[in-house]
């Protein structure tokens, strides 16, 4: 069972994606959060296996809960689920450590594909934000931006 966390402000967002999620046999909501501050506490109590993580929430943002989720609990997986599909938003969720950034128009399958792939240890990104993320890592690689690659793919 895929337990599951959802990290968003508004509450028709929080309790539809928990209906529709919790028609998986797979998953399981077991935590909702309407800010990060509610997330970090909710993740001490619930120990979730991945997070439905917004964007913009009051009090700690979801790229700042990213960031602090994956300092403290890296075995957490964090999808990023949003409306915003601004670069710096998908850079820095990526940076610290989301597996996951879909646009909130994904289908229920796309998003339960999705969270299935990211808990097996894959990484889903949103089919349009894909030609921001090859640019993104384009312009970083032409920078002085380096990360060595060991010979089984894995970052030294």
């Amino acid at each position: 069972m895929i337990k599951i966390m959802i990290a968003d402000d508004q509450e028709l967002i929080r309790e539809s994606l928990k209906i529709v999620l919790n028609m998986s046999p797979d998953m399981k909501v077991i935590a909702t959060a309407e800010n990060g501050i509610e997330a970090m506490e909710s993740i001490k109590k619930n120990h979730p296996d991945i997070v439905l993580m917004d964007v913009r929430m009051p009090k700690l943002d979801g790229v700042q809960c990213t960031n602090l989720i994956k300092e403290h609990y890296p075995q957490i997986k964090i999808i990023i689920l949003t409306t915003f599909d601004d670069d710096e938003y998908i850079y820095n969720a990526l940076k610290f450590g989301a597996s996951g950034y879909l646009l909130k128009g994904v289908s229920v399958t796309e998003l339960t594909t999705a969270i299935r792939t990211v808990i097996n240890g894959g990484a889903m990104i949103n089919p349009n934000l894909i030609t921001k993320v090859i640019k993104l890592f384009s312009e970083m690689a032409q920078s002085n931006f380096a990360v060595r690659v060991e010979k089984n793919g894995k970052k030294k």
